[in-house]
């Protein structure tokens, strides 16, 4: 199965502010180690993330490259892999394609692993942009109260997104835990 992650708030730790560098770059506890495992069970892993921070000159691609290389070496020593890693540079104001909610960025991945659907994929986020994104790109979308989650759990509440059925864990790690149980999968 394809598992797409959002990065900020899923795998690493988030508080509104912008990660600028790979020094600042740290993994929510039991992240790295959860996309080891489902990696290890089989499961292909993408990263779908939101980046303005370059168009708004925060940080630049050699500083976005060095985090996620970061990153995969901390997956890959826990014996895991990241698959593809797809990211949108835009500023919110720049109308593109690829910014969540919209689904350019899961085309992406959609294209690299050569699928004619992503039917079957799961998107993890924390945000309702990274909901809708995965729901419009045909995924089942799975909300973690890390970073985002918790306000977006909350909002979710007073305004559901038409249509969609939102499974809730509290963190990636407990996610891996029910896919790798098949509990309601």
């Amino acid at each position: 199965m394809l598992i797409i992650l959002d990065r900020d708030g899923v795998i690493n730790e988030y508080d509104g502010n912008y990660i600028c560098s790979a020094d600042e770059w740290h993994p929510i506890p039991g992240s790295v180690e959860a996309v080891a495992r489902l990696c290890n069970a089989g499961h292909r892993i993408a990263i779908a993330t939101n980046q303005s921070g370059i168009a708004r000159g925060y940080f630049g691609f050699d500083e976005l490259d060095a985090m996620h290389e970061k990153l995969e070496r901390l997956v890959e020593a826990q014996g895991g892999c990241i698959d593809f890693i797809a990211y949108c540079p835009h500023h919110p104001n720049d109308q593109c394609h690829c910014r969540k909610p919209l689904t350019g960025l899961l085309e992406q991945i959609r294209q690299h692993f050569h699928l004619d659907t992503l039917k079957g994929a799961i998107m993890v986020g924390d945000s309702r942009k990274d909901l809708e994104a995965g729901h419009a790109a045909g995924c089942q979308p799975v909300l973690v109260r890390t970073g985002n989650g918790q306000d977006t759990e909350r909002h979710l509440d007073a305004r559901p997104i038409p249509g969609v059925e939102v499974t809730i864990y509290d963190n990636l790690s407990k996610f891996a835990d029910a896919l790798l149980s098949a509990e309601g999968w």
